[in-house]
Order: structure tokens, then sequence, then C-alpha cells
């Protein structure tokens, strides 16, 4: 089964470990995620995620840069398995050279600096999803560690952000960001968007998932939800000590998401290299294993399809130009 995967912080693991001196690279590395992995769990796209924490650079935007590059060089080292796609026409195109695709993303929108042209420039990089936070407050609006307080949608830049995001063709991500923000998102576009990495809320009540109202207005605008694999956002257990995230409550979210939203909601962001924990799928080379789960679950095989690429091809597909 090919596989399309919305988000993991790959590129961030490769640049931490370079500027600690102990660099790995993209075709074969100690993490969750390379592209040997990728090839034999049958991938056909990977979203590589530019990852910041705006309280560790002095330069977030400088940060953003070196890890772009980074992706840039190991594109050029792997050019005979790995492409750059930004819509779906090059990732066919990629597929029929027999060769992999990767989409370009950013999880921290505040990389911008709530500058219109600097995320301009990004999608001019090659950038098409970006995540308007992640877990702190930027220029855009506020995260989803501050939904029980008052006010806490986007904020004047972040809905110019949203409608200069629709324009250009780059797809919106709300994972990370606030309830309230979410509804604005919601409010004030008119094609999909996606939660690339967020569970359903009412199976973990953790602030990263999304609520049952989020996950209907979601699947109502034609959007997607990708399974994330992190233990504490899958089993409300791992708050108690449990440190495994198991293939069965991955698909417990599915099928969640799926009477919830609609088959055509769910899809699969894993967060590989941006998790912690033991996963049952200990690595991307395993991901057939969560096919055959979701087989024996009594998912069929048209249901299977949709949440392991479909789903995901069609938003990319309404979006990216």
């Amino acid at each position: 089964m090919k596989l399309m995967d919305m988000h993991c912080d790959t590129i961030s693991r490769l640049l931490e470990l370079e500027e600690a001196g102990k660099p790995e690279e993209l075709r074969e590395n100690s993490g969750h995620l390379d592209l040997e992995k990728m090839k034999k769990g049958g991938y056909r796209s990977q979203n590589f995620a530019l990852f910041v924490e705006l309280r560790r650079p002095e330069d977030a935007l400088l940060t953003a840069m070196k890890l772009a590059d980074l992706f840039y060089r190991e594109l050029e080292r792997n050019e005979d398995t790995l492409r750059l796609a930004r819509n779906v026409r090059e990732m066919e195109e990629n597929e029929r050279a027999g060769k992999m695709s990767a989409f370009l993303t950013i999880e921290e929108g505040g990389v911008c600096k709530g500058s219109l042209a600097a995320l301009r420039d990004f999608y001019r990089l090659g950038v098409r999803m970006m995540t308007l936070t992640w877990n702190y407050e930027n220029e855009l609006g506020f995260p989803n560690t501050m939904n029980e307080m008052p006010g806490t949608g986007l904020k004047p830049a972040g809905f110019a952000f949203v409608e200069e995001m629709e324009r250009l063709g780059m797809i919106i991500d709300v994972s990370h960001l606030s309830d309230q923000g979410f509804y604005d998102v919601y409010r004030c576009t008119k094609k999909p968007f996606v939660a690339s990495h967020s569970n359903a809320r009412a199976l973990c009540p953790h602030s990263r998932n999304l609520t049952d109202d989020m996950l209907r207005l979601l699947g109502e605008r034609g959007g997607v939800a990708g399974i994330n694999f992190a233990t504490n956002f899958l089993d409300p257990a791992a708050v108690r000590g449990k440190s495994i995230s198991r293939i069965q409550d991955m698909i417990a979210h599915m099928k969640h998401i799926a009477n919830t939203a609609g088959i055509e909601s769910v899809g699969l962001g894993t967060d590989y290299d941006g998790i912690g924990g033991s996963v049952e799928i200990a690595d991307a080379s395993g991901m057939q294993r969560l096919v055959s789960g979701m087989e024996q679950a009594g998912f069929t095989a048209s249901e299977i399809e949709k949440i392991c690429w479909r789903n995901v091809e069609r938003v990319y597909r309404e979006v990216l130009h």
C-alpha cells in the first residue's frame, strides 16, 4: 500500500546532529525515518517540516533558512531516490520516474515574523504547508497550550496570513493552534485545510487533539486529520507512565474520526523524529504493519487507500497550484 505522511521532524533532527558535530544523513540514519526505511515502508511521499522552537534560537528565520538549506542539500545528495514535489502533478511525475516525493512544510509560522513577504519567499522556496503556531504565542495567534484563555484566536496578522496562504496555494495546518484559532481558520477560509498531526480529543483528552465538533467542521470543509503516533496523543494512560504507542490505539482514532467526520477526513501524520517513547511501529520501514492492522480491524481496501494516501492527495490536488 502506498503511503503519504503529512508530518515528520527529520530535517530538524538532522540539523541538530550536524551542529553538534555528529552528522547523519537522510539516506540512512538512526532515527525514525530515512530514505531506506521509506522505501521498505512503501512511501509515495513524505512532508518534511522545517521545525523551529521559537524560544531557542536567536533568530528563528535564520534557523528556518538553515533547515531549508539542509533539506535541499539532502535532495541533491539523493536525487536518485527522492525529488521535491510542489503539487500533485510533480508528485506523479516523480512516481513515473521511480522516485519518492518530498513536500516541504513549516512547523511554526512565527519564523515569518509576521511578514507576508517572508511567507511568499518561503512559498518560492517550495514550502506548501505551514502550521500557524507551535507551542508558543507568536505574531499570528496562540497555541493549543492557551486554550483556556479568552481571546486566544488568530491575531490580525494571522487572518492576513490565512488569506494569503489560500491565494498562494499553501495548505493551512491547524495542528498546534488554539481551539479559538481553529474556529477562526474555519470561518475565514474557503478551501480545505488540515491538522497534519492531530488525533481525536474524545479518545485522548490532550489539547493537541481535535474535538468532535472540530472534526466535523474539518470534514465538512474537505480537510484531513493526520494520525499522530505520539503515545500521549493516542492513549490517556500515557500520562500515568505508559510509554508505548500501539497500533490498536492508532486504529481506534482512525475509526473515531471516520465515524465523526467521514472516512475522507482521515490521513497519516506520524510525527516521526518528533516524538519520544516507544512506538509499536518502530520506524518508517514498518508502516505496512499499520495497513495489516487496519485490514484486521475491518477497514475495506478502499477505506485503507483513502487513509493511506487518497485523502491527502485529494487535498493537495484541490489546494496546491
